[in-house]
């Protein structure tokens, strides 16, 4: 891949992002003639990945001059930055907003990939990454395998092999370079969770999607270094909105009315489900009394062809409902109804409803549930189908952030839990124990609750004091296999390998 110069001028004045071009001998709007023929075949944020034509971003709050002196001395020439830095590149590109540059400069210098994909993106405060998988396992049908998807838990780019993702949404430089092998691959939809920071630092600027959907939102993320306060976390998702050319919204969240403005001032085509008829919703869903899996999908004029009977193997009502959102948003991108019906029944997500047997018969639930609104949720369903038994929970709350979390913990917990083990869940450079202390704080009834900081020790201890009928939940981590700490991810086992393991094997006494 090349982007010559000229391109990027062109890019970032169209943009009205480029204030000045900086070399030794003089500071220019134009872009001095001497350069006017160069090209760049790589880009990078990172100091450490550099070539002789590498295009280097300044950028980050926590970006320090030294970085660019070691890329320069790593043979880097060309850099492109918000200020003027006193080193020996041959030119530097001043920009208004380096965030911004590197997004336009990434679908240029991978030709705009997303052109070549149908796009989904999916935000919501609780069920982003289970309405993609359903996407992604739907399209896969419909596509014959030419499915890419980016998660939150793991990502594809050639619809087969998963890997690890970093961060719900990539970087800008990232997220192109991902569209753009994903492309090669010969992939024809690409399925993607977009998260409020990728809006808040412009991961996603400029990116449309062929549909958008917007799950739910309450408050989350609120924290000095994510978002200052609600308002601005709800601005940053309900961008999604003025960015898609289809939009599917939830009649059942909060602040439903003001995301159907915004999409009818926009001129973006909407359609509306949710969990029960009325005159604004296109399609809801029916539960079946018989079994908790099934539902039906409902409308008034089936304009899509999807209505009809579905099987799930994720329980939870609210799996049914990010269900209905991922039928719609493949029917508008050439899924047909068996596409959906098989897609749906097949999806299984790693650590999201995950459904074990102790071996007294007690239901282990494994789950990422890890703020107030997926908790709550989760916590009621357990509560439901177990009333003749205890809810035994496990969690903690990250530290760094997400800060409000661990009183909302504490609330949903004195509402459902009858014992609370809260432990350690990524706890950066916090002391896990203070963390625990704080949602044990906030919990206001009868609730039996310990500190047990070792989350394997945790989860053992919640299985040995169960009985048949209860309920074991290990919330927060799902599938994760490691644990944020002071800045290192250490290696974990991941709370279903623990269970599993505990569970096939004989228990001491804890």
């Amino acid at each position: 891949m090349q982007l010559s110069l000229k391109t990027i001028q062109d890019c970032l004045v169209k943009e009205q992002l480029l204030k000045e071009f900086v070399t030794k001998d003089a500071w220019t709007f134009r872009l001095p003639n001497a350069f006017n023929k160069q090209f760049v075949d790589h880009l990078s944020y990172n100091s450490q990945d550099i070539t002789k034509n590498t295009l280097f971003f300044c950028k980050g709050l926590n970006f320090k001059k030294d970085y660019l002196v070691d890329a320069v001395q790593n043979g880097l020439s060309i850099y492109i930055s918000e200020q003027p830095y006193d080193v020996p590149a041959d030119l530097g590109i001043i920009v208004s907003d380096v965030k911004k540059a590197m997004a336009i400069l990434s679908m240029a210098f991978y030709n705009y990939p997303q052109n070549k994909l149908k796009v989904i993106g999916f935000t919501g405060t609780k069920g982003k990454t289970t309405a993609a998988y359903f996407a992604k396992s739907i399209l896969t049908n419909a596509t014959k395998g030419k499915t890419a998807m980016l998660s939150t838990m793991c990502s594809t780019l050639d619809g087969k092999t998963f890997f690890k993702s970093k961060l719900t949404t990539p970087e800008s430089l990232d997220l192109y370079r991902m569209m753009n092998e994903a492309v090669q691959n010969n992939m024809t939809h690409f399925v993607m969770e977009v998260s409020s920071q990728a809006y808040k630092i412009d991961r996603v600027y400029q990116l449309f999607y062929d549909v958008g959907i917007f799950l739910n939102i309450t408050p989350d993320h609120i924290s000095p270094i994510e978002h200052p306060t609600f308002d601005d976390y709800f601005y940053c998702k309900r961008q999604i909105i003025a960015h898609s050319k289809q939009i599917i919204l939830n009649r059942e969240t909060d602040y439903f009315q003001l995301l159907k403005e915004t999409a009818d001032y926009f001129n973006v085509p909407t359609i509306v489900y949710g969990n029960q008829p009325t005159t604004e919703v296109d399609y809801w869903y029916q539960k079946k009394s018989q079994d908790s899996l099934a539902f039906t999908i409902v409308a008034e004029k089936d304009f899509l062809f999807i209505s009809g009977d579905y099987q799930l193997h994720l329980a939870g009502d609210f799996n049914k409902s990010n269900a209905l959102s991922a039928v719609i948003a493949s029917s508008l991108l050439g899924a047909n109804k068996k596409d959906c019906q098989t897609g749906i029944n097949e999806t299984i997500v790693p650590g999201r409803m995950e459904l074990l047997k102790n071996k007294n018969n007690a239901q282990v639930y494994i789950d990422y549930a890890h703020n107030y609104d997926s908790l709550y949720h989760l916590l009621s369903f357990v509560k439901q189908d177990h009333k003749n038994g205890r809810v035994i929970v496990v969690i903690g709350s990250t530290g760094n952030k997400g800060i409000s979390r661990r009183k909302d913990f504490g609330a949903v917990l004195s509402k459902f839990a009858d014992i609370a083990i809260l432990t350690m869940d990524d706890p950066a450079d916090e002391d896990p124990k203070a963390i625990c202390q704080e949602i044990a704080n906030s919990i206001t009834t009868n609730v039996t609750s310990f500190i047990t900081v070792d989350r394997k020790k945790a989860i053992q201890q919640a299985l040995e004091m169960s009985q048949p009928a209860d309920a074991v939940v290990l919330a927060g981590k799902g599938a994760d296999l490691y644990q944020k700490i002071k800045g290192e991810d250490i290696p974990y086992e991941g709370d279903s390998n623990i269970a599993k393991e505990l569970i096939n094997q004989e228990m001491t006494s804890w």
